[in-house]
């Protein structure tokens, strides 16, 4: 029996609803509802009540979760202890999960850091692989990243187990509503009649605007010119006058700087955001150890 059947059980116990249960564990609802009938026909016998709202396990799906307990938590911890001291698994290549944006912006900052003389990444193989933010957290539980870098918000948060998981805060940043500059230097479009231009709905940027908006500029989504599934290309966007975006101040700081673009509003205009590093509990190889260590300073 795959040992994710039984994490996704726990996640149905916690959560008591299929949808937020198959969002934890970062897969469909479609495609969490038939893991749960195949831990059923492993049982043989029915292990949700689905008629009840919440929902509950049944009291055969309350013993398998209780006798399972403890010992899917001492495999997965053990799992994570292998990996970290086999050095045929471990390996000399520290595999970094996270975002596009991120990957351009405060990850490559935190890598050229670590990767100084003296510094635990110097001459250190790397390797960042770029997710969706539903994504990152379940290479990370699945044993593919040594670290997943993402964004702490309470409109688009990474639910990652704390007994499993601990995280530090890599960088504050907000979200700033930006327009081209005209040739006076002053905005080309303004923040409440100007055409906007929007992240597509599977960035985790574009819930942060979404629910900002909602409470503060409940009309703009008929203002929405562009759709787009790429800061970097957003970013574009707003250089070549087509509109105003909320953008990382990480990414147009310089921009803002050199008068290419302008802010507009008031801070209220602004979301902010946290960018976390999580790394198993378990310890890890000494690099990885490095790593972390170099980080928390």
């Amino acid at each position: 029996m795959d040992l994710k059947l039984l994490e996704d059980l726990r996640a149905l116990a916690d959560e008591r609803s299929f949808v937020r249960a198959a969002e934890v564990r970062h897969v469909t609802h479609p495609a969490f509802g038939r893991r749960i009938r195949t831990l059923e026909a492993w049982a043989g016998v029915p292990l949700v009540e689905r008629r009840r709202t919440p929902v509950q396990l049944t009291p055969a799906g309350l013993a398998l979760l209780q006798q399972s307990q403890a010992l899917l938590d001492g495999l997965l911890q053990t799992r994570d202890l292998l990996r970290s001291r086999h050095p045929a698994l471990a390996g000399e290549v520290v595999r970094v999960a996270t975002g596009r944006t991120l990957a351009r912006t405060l990850v490559a900052d935190w890598l050229a850091r670590l990767s100084r003389p003296r510094q635990p990444l110097h001459g250190q193989r790397v390797e960042v692989h770029t997710r969706a933010m539903t994504e990152v957290a379940a290479l990370l539980e699945r044993g593919e990243a040594d670290f997943v870098c993402c964004y702490e918000h309470p409109a688009t948060s990474v639910r990652l187990s704390s007994q499993r998981f601990r995280h530090l805060t890599l960088a504050n940043d907000r979200l700033v509503p930006v327009s081209r500059a005209n040739a006076q230097g002053r905005a080309l479009h303004g923040l409440q009649d100007g055409p906007l231009i929007a992240y597509a709905a599977s960035l985790s940027l574009g819930a942060l605007v979404r629910e900002h908006l909602q409470r503060g500029m409940p009309g703009a989504a008929g203002r929405t010119r562009y759709v787009c599934d790429s800061a970097d290309a957003i970013q574009e966007f707003v250089l070549k006058g087509l509109g105003v975006a909320w953008l990382p101040w990480s990414m147009v700081a310089a921009a803002c700087k050199n008068r290419l673009l302008v802010p507009l509003g008031a801070r209220s205009e602004e979301v902010h955001f946290q960018v976390r590093l999580y790394r198993p509990r378990a310890r890890q190889s000494p690099l990885l150890e490095a790593v972390w260590a170099a980080t928390d300073q």
